[in-house]
């Protein structure tokens, strides 16, 4: 039986006894390959949305907030 984890801040103040380490976004590609939608917030893979221009900055948006422009 395993003993239930506190969150109290210890003398050395430290927050957790263990916890495991690394990025919830490991094993999902490259770095860079996840991008967080500026108008939504929800993180998408890049080929699921589109880099745009807005204020002199490049914002990438996924293509649920802004759909891809129909080829001519």
């Amino acid at each position: 039986m395993t003993t239930p984890e506190t969150n109290e801040i210890t003398d050395t103040g430290l927050r957790y006894k263990a916890k495991a380490g690394g990025s919830p976004f490991a094993g999902m590609g490259a770095p860079g390959e996840i991008r967080s939608c500026m108008q939504c917030g929800q993180h998408m893979p890049r080929s699921r949305g589109a880099v745009h221009r807005l204020m002199h900055s490049l914002m990438f948006f996924c293509f649920a907030c802004k759909p891809p422009k129909p080829a001519r």
